[in-house]
């Protein structure tokens, strides 16, 4: 297969952790016989201070040209920090799901059994846990038109929903529950807000042409509480833009760190990936970030085109690394293998080479790969 992907590592740590993935995507093409060719641009603080705008008409071209997009991170402090900063890198994230029609970002959350003990939960709460989020993503409140009085003492956020972005996203979460474990959960606060009314009474009337899925609610702030108390209850869960955004971070963090955890946000007709975790300024340039949940999102990318045994490869291979203790320090603090380390080991690894027989005192290009 022939695919064109559009990178934007974005700022801080992103370009470390997508150049991983690249290398990854490389081992599959060379081992499958596929083709993949890259297009860079730039997209956030990156973009603002070149062009002054966070997502400029260039990089929205070279995406709109390509088969998918593949996003590193976007943010910086000197943005972040600043709320008169009337520019900002998050702008043009959102603006690119919106240009796009990025509808539906399904955030996979598993727990690799090496890492339980990693976890801040007790093992018998997290331990089988396979969760997969579907949030909405080009409406709500992060959409709405905002407002803020002259004096700045008044503002305010619309949150806005139609049925027809409800169901959009609706139709996909059950679809996906239908080759998983058979059970929805939508994520409202259907007790307070018109717009959580909404999807109740939409997502309800749709789950009867899913007579074998099973349906159930919970408010926000006790599906938050739930994912602490039994995470294992959940199969897919189906909630809207913002309580999405945060409970999937909250989810992250159950499976030992939330450098593990991918992302797909999908249309109609593009497809971007990319990992949760934030920029993380701090560690840029040392060589610290976990690369897997970037290279998570190119396995993401491949199933999406339907090269399900590719994805596959690199999941086994991400596994296999993960046992084997070849990880980034926030896995194991001990651990003295680099961003780039762990990304050649899991390409080797998705290359076919065996995996070392023991990684505590041996690095990549230090030893003799047995």
């Amino acid at each position: 297969m022939q695919l064109n992907i559009a990178v934007l590592a974005g700022d801080g740590i992103g370009p470390e952790v997508t150049n991983e993935a690249i290398k990854v995507l490389n081992a599959v093409a060379a081992r499958f016989g596929h083709d993949f060719t890259y297009s860079h641009a730039l997209l956030g603080a990156c973009a603002i201070d070149k062009y002054n705008e966070p997502l400029p008409q260039d990089t929205l071209n070279t995406c709109l040209a390509a088969d998918a997009v593949l996003l590193g991170a976007v943010g910086h402090p000197k943005y972040d920090n600043n709320p008169d900063a009337p520019v900002r890198p998050e702008q043009g994230l959102l603006a690119i799901r919106k240009a796009l029609n990025l509808f539906a970002n399904i955030r996979p959350i598993t727990i690799y059994n090496k890492l339980i003990p990693h976890s801040p939960l007790k093992a018998d709460r997290i331990a089988g846990v396979d969760i997969s989020i579907y949030r909405e993503l080009t409406g709500g409140i992060y959409f709405g038109q905002k407002s803020l009085s002259e004096d700045k003492t008044v503002a305010s956020d619309l949150c806005s929903y139609s049925v027809q972005e409800i169901e959009q996203i609706a139709h996909m979460a059950f679809k996906a529950a239908q080759n998983r474990r058979k059970k929805v959960t939508l994520v409202d606060k259907a007790n307070v807000l018109e717009t959580s009314r909404l999807w109740r009474r939409v997502v309800t009337q749709i789950s009867g042409e899913y007579p074998d899925v099973a349906l159930d609610f919970l408010f926000v702030d006790n599906a938050a509480m739930q994912l602490i108390l039994n995470p294992k209850q959940f199969d897919v869960m189906l909630t809207e833009n913002m309580f999405g955004d945060i409970l999937s971070d909250e989810a992250s963090v159950i499976g030992g760190s939330i450098g593990l955890a991918a992302s797909a946000s999908v249309g109609d007709k593009y497809s971007l990936f990319e990992p949760i975790h934030g920029s993380y300024p701090a560690a840029t340039g040392k060589g610290i970030a976990n690369p897997v949940a970037s290279i998570l999102s190119a396995a993401l990318l491949l199933e999406h085109f339907g090269l399900y045994t590719e994805g596959a490869a690199i999941k086994e291979a991400v596994t296999t690394s993960i046992e084997q203790d070849y990880c980034t320090t926030d896995i194991n603090p001990d651990s003295t293998y680099s961003t780039s380390d762990v990304g050649s080991y899991i390409e080797r690894l998705v290359q076919g080479n065996e995996a070392f027989t023991n990684t505590a005192n041996v690095s990549i290009g230090k030893s003799t790969i047995i």
